[in-house]
Parts: structure tokens; sequence; C-alpha cells
């Protein structure tokens, strides 16, 4: 077989794959019911368990569907109309979760923070003392996208044991990077998908959750037929299976890229990330560019630029010029803030992200705004 054409994905997820995940989905048809596939999303379950957490008191539940799905389902399955969710706020996907909250008329509490400042935790821990409710659950994205911002879960999750509190982290983008202890870190539910730093395929997403956390939801009244939390742990604890159709293939490619994960090991993969971060800034600090979030509470994953302030300057033209070089480049989220943001994320290296800053390079001086020195 050819090798596959190979694309340099800088966008934050899906990610660049390798050849073996990609060629993990060509496999004989297989009904999804069967005996055998359940042990495989079994496997896959207890894996993605064990990254973060202890099997014995800790186990995942499989949705199909992006990342969201897996946000909206602890959301509209743990919290119930005589709770009071609070809610980090320091980015699009902080906003996100607000407009879930929303959708399903949850009691919440909004706390707001700029998305490139670390959060004053302070602020946020009297906000939490003075609220005239009582705070049952809090959500926080570990990693703002938006901006690159990392968000300190370890000290929230201290705060939330403090007060009695279920810690609901959206870790979409550090899971599988960026080390997460469930225990340590004081986390209740956490949810990831597939295609960021597992580095496999969009479609599947999953929340890793305290089991005693689950059992107590038996009862609840969920608003949701589809993302019901506890009855897709349930049934798959029940069946090996999920309660709906997965998506077959997908789920044989994610289980090629925990294999690569484990021979890559966390800390490792997110030793080769911080390689590429670094490179990425030196790089666009030598063409005059600057970046938002400030290196001590930055992700190192995916990076909020600065554009250069020029007339001739245009995002979508910059876009078109890398999709012609099989690279992909994306958009800023800040309205106040005029950025593109770079991923270095996936299966790429350093090497990739030389080549990125070297045609950044020539687009810059092709369109007049500034020579640089090679």
């Amino acid at each position: 077989m050819n090798r596959i054409k190979r694309n340099i994905l800088l966008n934050p997820g899906p990610a660049t794959t390798t050849d073996s995940v990609k060629l993990a989905q060509v496999v004989p048809d297989i009904c999804p019911r069967e005996v055998e596939f359940g042990q495989l999303m079994n496997s896959v379950s207890t894996d993605l368990t064990q990254f973060v957490a202890d099997t014995a008191e800790y186990t995942t539940v499989l949705f199909s569907g992006s990342g969201t799905s897996a946000v909206e389902a602890i959301l509209c399955s743990s919290v119930s109309q005589e709770d009071t969710l609070f809610i980090i706020n320091n980015g699009a996907y902080g906003e996100r979760m607000v407009k879930i909250a929303k959708t399903y008329k949850l009691n919440y509490v909004e706390f707001t923070s700029l998305p490139y400042e670390p959060l004053d935790l302070e602020l946020l821990e009297r906000r939490i003392q003075n609220c005239s409710n009582k705070i049952s659950h809090l959500a926080v994205v570990h990693h703002e996208t938006t901006t690159g911002l990392l968000n300190n879960v370890k000290f929230i999750g201290d705060i939330c044991n403090k007060y009695d509190i279920d810690l609901i982290v959206d870790a979409m983008s550090t899971y599988a990077a960026i080390p997460i202890q469930m225990d340590e870190m004081n986390i209740s539910y956490l949810a990831a998908s597939s295609n960021k730093n597992l580095q496999g395929m969009a479609g599947i997403s999953f929340v890793v959750a305290k089991v005693s956390k689950l059992e107590k939801l038996e009862n609840a009244d969920i608003p949701s037929y589809y993302l019901n939390l506890y009855e897709q742990y349930k049934y798959f604890s029940k069946n090996n299976q999920m309660r709906f159709t997965p998506p077959v293939q997908t789920m044989y490619a994610l289980n090629q890229a925990i294999i690569e994960l484990k021979e890559e090991g966390i800390s490792d993969r997110y030793a080769r990330y911080t390689r590429s971060w670094d490179r990425l800034i030196r790089g666009i600090s030598r063409l005059g560019l600057s970046y938002l979030v400030p290196e001590a509470h930055h992700s190192k994953i995916i990076t909020a630029i600065n554009e250069p302030d020029y007339s001739d300057y245009n995002f979508q033209n910059m876009h078109q010029y890398f999709y012609k070089h099989n690279i992909m480049i994306y958009p800023g989220k800040l309205n106040e803030f005029k950025t593109f943001r770079i991923a270095n994320i996936g299966a790429i290296t350093y090497k990739d992200i030389d080549i990125f800053l070297e045609l950044l390079e020539h687009y810059l001086a092709n369109i007049s705004l500034i020579k640089y020195e090679l």
C-alpha cells in the first residue's frame, strides 16, 4: 500500500495521526454486538482509566460523539435541579459549559476571568464562600484552547475538597499529554476525546468518573436519553456494550493510538510537545511576533499568536497559503484581540514546526510586511 499523504495539522484537534492509526481502521466488517468487539471496548475503557486514575475506584464511560457530548453528559446527568453548579468561564470552552447549563436550566453561578491571565484563586474561593446557595459542583476547563492558558486544577481541586464540591474537568486538550491524577487533584468527573493528544480519530468521547459518584446517579432525574451518563455506565458494566451503535472503525483506531501512547509514555509525549512549543516560540519571536499567555501559565500545547499589524495581512489568505503546503492553521477566538492559533500536538515533531516557521517567514516577506534576517 502506498504511503498515505501526510498533512501537518497545527489546529487544536483533530490532530495529525500516524499511518498505523489510520490503517487500524481497515478491519473486517463486524457487528458491534459481538463478544470480540465488546472485549475491545472494555480494554479501551480500562486503558483510558489507567492513564489518569485507579481502576478500582474510577471507570471510563464511552460515548459516540465529539468531546462536547462528554461534557454535556456530565453536566446534565450529575447536576440536579436542586444543585448549584459553579462554572469557571475564562475562554470559549468555559462559555460553552455555561450555554449547556442554560440549555438544561441548571442553577449555576458563573465566575468569569480573562482567558489570557491566571485565575485569581483567592477571589474564586471568596465567591464560593459568599454564594447564597451551597455549591455542589464546580466545572472548569483544564486547558483553554482559546489562548493556551492552563488552569491550575490541583489548586481548584483543593478548594473543592475544602467545601465538599464535586469537581468536573474538561480535559479535552490535556488528557494524554499533561499528566493527570484524578484522585490527587480531587476530580470526580473528567471529559476527554479520542482525537487530540491521544492521537486517534475523531468520533469517540468519554467520561472518566469516580464509581461512587456514578452509583449515586441511579435514581437521578436525568433530562437526556442519549447522554444519560448513568444508563450508559450501567449498560456497559453489564454488557460490555454501548447502548447505541458505536463508531466501530474509530474504536480500532483508538485502540492502536492507545498502544502507541503506552510505547511513548505520557510524560515523554508532553516533552515532545514542549520541544515543538519551544521551537515555535523562538521562531515567532525572531519574526517579530508575540503571543498572549505568559510562559508560567502556558500549556505549551496551543498558542494564541498576535497577528502582525500591517494592512496587507489577512488571516484567510495566510490560511490558504499554508493549506496549499499541506499545513492547517487555526483562526483566533477572541473578539478583543486579533490572533491566530498554532497547536503543536499530534504525531508531529519540532521539525514540522521548523517547516511551518520557514513558510511563515517566506509568507510575511512576500506580502512586504517586514524583511527578516535569515
